[in-house]
């Protein structure tokens, strides 16, 4: 896991595909189709539809920018590149809570599903009313996430090997699943029955984006960002297994949702009184049961230890990348970017990682259901930075060689931005709150950080160095206070109407996008950015710019 963006011995096409499929492949496929069908019914269909485009529009604007500037962990750089060190502290440590998040829930996913076995002390690791992990499953999460912690431990070709492996099994056992549960009898009944496609309407389909796994599994596309830059070529590789992983992923989503759409019995449902009062512990699992499925079963019970597996050896390695990058910026300790010279992995970033990942356990993780829209939300601001970055940077490096080119750019970028923001209110009050507050908090860290170590950082100087990172504040408040105060459908107190809210977000959107897009470009021309000479003179002497990467200017270019 070597963190120099020029010595990319790593990874190739083959195997960055494979991680990014290993990480879309997580727990999120044992969860998402069952968490939404209950909130949104046959029509959670439309919401993977939905999360795939979302996450298809924001990974082909990192993709630009991952191709530009390779470099391994690059989303939590990206913000430095663009706007200077701030609002890179500010977006790196938003992508790295989202990232280091990932680690504890896919714990959580493999010990929830482990009630499904037959064994008295595996079904007291969940309690039963509201399927939270007991004090018994919260040791078993913990162990678990030490043991997945550990793979990573020893070098990045361990990490491609296992992960290769891990992938090609983990991808026949959703496939076999889809296809026993179509064999045993597919309702088609059930996709109108209770209430018709969307019973709880289409507000319910923009909250299951959100709030029932869909982004969280799709989120997997930052492992290939975050690991291309360790990928022979780059500028080839990160587009290609992005749009690979991706596709692949909505294809067997799609069929997880209909097989289990489809396999719950009519009668089952009408006693529950719709999709909403089917609320299965282990889903795929539950359900396997009920239609006396016993190998399919057992073989979902192993899937449950191979999915979350597999990801978390790409989840590990990510957040690595972020704690390195924001220590090489200055506003983590240096200590922390510590690489270990004969296994090649930064150990002191992994621990922090752990650390984080223990406490996250222990506070917040007591299920998946719970933790995912909370995790969700992080991931939707840590993307808001990709169309921005595209933007600053076609105007401010124009000359920079880019093997991957977003096509219409000027319209995409804006368009993209408008949808994170979207996305982001549809993971309803009070998380959006929660994320608002937990990223914000790195505003007054990185206000003691420089004028610790600038010393006597004057008034002026100091809200020069903030001037590009306002919009960024100002528009996680603004998108709080509408959540808050918006549509009950969406968890708000119903002060703005249903619909106008939306609106709002929609229309003023485009609006910090263009700001976020000056101030990016006035950045530049007071120095923050740019060229390392002006950059090293313009930041605070102990922020430490972003090295920068020189990308070959013969590498192939490719358009998607």
């Amino acid at each position: 896991m070597d963190m120099s963006a020029g010595d990319r011995k790593g990874l190739s096409l083959f195997a960055l595909i494979m991680i990014g499929i290993g990480s879309i492949f997580g727990s999120g496929w044992l969860f998402g189709a069952g968490a939404a069908a209950q909130v949104a019914g046959p029509a959670a269909l439309v919401a993977w539809v939905i999360g795939a485009v979302f996450i298809g529009m924001i990974a082909m604007t990192y993709a630009e920018v991952g191709a530009a500037y390779p470099i391994p962990g690059g989303m939590a750089r990206y913000g430095h590149l663009s706007h200077g060190p701030v609002l890179g502290f500010l977006t790196g440590w938003a992508v790295w809570i989202a990232t280091a998040s990932l680690i504890p829930i896919e714990s959580i996913a493999a010990t929830q599903y482990m009630t499904s076995w037959g064994f008295g002390w595996a079904q007291g690791l969940v309690e039963p009313a509201g399927h939270q992990l007991s004090a018994s499953g919260m040791a078993v999460a913990l162990a678990l996430t030490v043991v997945l912690w550990l793979t990573c431990y020893w070098s990045v070709q361990l990490l491609a090997r296992a992960n290769t492996v891990l992938t090609v099994v983990k991808f026949a056992i959703p496939v076999l699943a889809v296809a026993a549960l179509a064999a045993s009898g597919f309702h088609t009944s059930n996709l109108t029955a209770q209430g018709g496609f969307a019973p709880y309407g289409w507000s319910a389909v923009l909250t299951a984006v959100t709030t029932c796994g869909v982004v969280f599994a799709f989120n997997g596309f930052q492992a290939v960002v975050n690991l291309g830059g360790a990928a022979r070529n780059p500028g080839r590789a990160i587009p290609v297994a992005l749009v690979g992983a991706l596709a692949l992923g909505l294809v067997i989503y799609l069929a997880l949702q209909t097989a289990y759409l489809g396999a719950v019995p009519p009668e089952q449902l009408a006693r529950a009184g719709g999709w909403q009062g089917v609320n299965l512990g282990s889903p795929f699992a539950d359900l396997a049961k009920l239609l006396m499925l016993h190998w399919v079963v057992t073989m979902l019970q192993f899937g449950a230890f191979i999915s979350p597996a597999g990801s978390n050896i790409a989840n590990v390695a990510s957040a690595a990348y972020m704690v390195t990058n924001l220590a090489e910026t200055g506003f983590f300790p240096r200590k922390l970017a510590a690489v270990h010279p004969r296994y090649g992995t930064a150990r002191p970033a992994m621990w922090l990682n752990l650390g984080f990942s223990v406490l996250l356990l222990l506070t917040v993780g007591r299920s998946w259901q719970a933790l995912a829209g909370v995790v969700s939300a992080a991931m939707v601001i840590s993307y808001l930075i990709g169309p921005i970055a595209v933007g600053v940077l076609r105007r401010t490096a124009p000359e920079l060689p880019r093997p991957f080119r977003l096509p219409a750019a000027g319209v995409l970028c804006p368009v993209t931005f408008a949808f994170a923001a979207c996305a982001l209110y549809w993971s309803k009050w009070p998380d959006t709150g929660k994320v608002t507050a937990l990223t914000l908090v790195s505003v007054p860290i990185a206000v003691l950080v420089l004028r610790h170590r600038a010393g006597s950082l004057g008034a002026a100087r100091l809200r020069q160095q903030f001037a590009p990172a306002w919009w960024m504040i100002a528009f996680l408040l603004w998108l709080a206070v509408l959540s808050a105060l918006g549509s009950p459908d969406f968890g708000g107190h119903g002060i703005i109407p249903g619909g106008l809210d939306i609106a709002l977000v929609a229309l003023s959107a485009p609006a910090f996008y263009f700001w976020a897009v000056r101030a990016g470009v006035r950045a530049r021309a007071t120095g923050l950015t740019g060229p390392p000479a002006a950059a090293v003179a313009a930041a605070s002497p102990a922020v430490h710019p972003t090295p920068p990467v020189t990308p070959t200017d013969h590498r192939p270019t490719v358009s998607v």
